[in-house]
């Protein structure tokens, strides 16, 4: 009878091993999002890298001049810059599979993504400067009345429909221009490189690295990352940007990028 408290433990175990891999078991692509949030939620290092890129933006507005009279903005990407979504990759996870358009825009409408670390303290504090807030992300059309639902529940500085910049194309180039054609732009904000220039759209892995080391003296000075294990195009370089490979190619396409001895 001593050994029950053991085989029950053994027992709650399996199961929730088997919870999370049906469907799916050994997949990397699935079960790495898995380790990947597990990171996000329950690392305290995760949390010290996102203060410490906020804390960096705030030293940039504290040392900013205003050296014109047009209006001064910050642009930010939305998902895993300032809101959390790793819950919704713990929930694929669990369903053993990997992000649908409907799961997104169904987990979207809920409105219940958290904040990043440190991400909105800094925002209302570069909006108490004066400085306006564009909020440039590839969220859909019909994503907009939640995705202002969510920045609202939080009171987000300039969450409105004229400050939300969602998808029209791809790449952000062009709404960025758009808010540089009435502002100077002090800061961009982003968890993927793309959000801070065109140098990065659909670039394979090579060109990635070498245009980074290009532009390495702007991280941290205009260019404030954030840390996203979970998905971007650093992952989708690496699949050649081919969104119908199967969870096994992918798999394959991971084992054979990775380097060991």
């Amino acid at each position: 009878m001593k050994s029950t408290p053991y085989i029950l433990l053994f027992l709650l175990v399996a199961c929730t091993t088997s919870r999370v891999t049906s469907n799916k078991p050994g997949s990397l692509s699935i079960q790495g999002k898995m380790y990947a949030a597990f990171f996000h939620q329950q690392a305290a290092e995760y949390r010290a890298l996102c203060y410490q890129a906020f804390n960096i933006a705030t030293l940039r507005v504290n040392q900013w001049q205003k050296k014109s009279t047009r209006p001064t903005a910050i642009v930010t990407d939305l998902d895993e810059t300032v809101l959390d979504n790793s819950a919704y990759a713990v929930h694929q996870t669990l369903l053993g599979t990997d992000h649908t358009a409907q799961a997104w825009e169904q987990w979207t409408s809920m409105a219940k993504a958290d904040t990043i670390p440190g991400g909105l303290t800094f925002l209302k504090y570069a909006a108490s400067k004066g400085i306006e807030i564009f909020y440039i992300t590839n969220r859909l059309e019909n994503e907009r009345a939640g995705t202002l639902k969510n920045l609202q529940r939080y009171n987000f500085p300039n969450a409105d429909n004229a400050h939300l910049l969602l998808k029209d194309v791809s790449s952000k180039e062009m709404r960025r221009n758009k808010v540089l054609a009435t502002h100077d732009i002090l800061l961009l904000l982003g968890d993927n490189l793309a959000d801070f220039s065109s140098l990065f759209d659909k670039q394979l892995p090579a060109a990635r690295m070498n245009n980074t080391d290009n532009v390495g003296a702007e991280f941290g000075k205009r260019f404030i990352v954030l840390p996203n294990t979970t998905y971007g195009d650093w992952e989708s370089a690496v699949f050649k940007y081919n969104y119908n490979l199967s969870l096994a190619e992918r798999d394959s396409i991971i084992r054979q990028s990775l380097k060991s001895y």
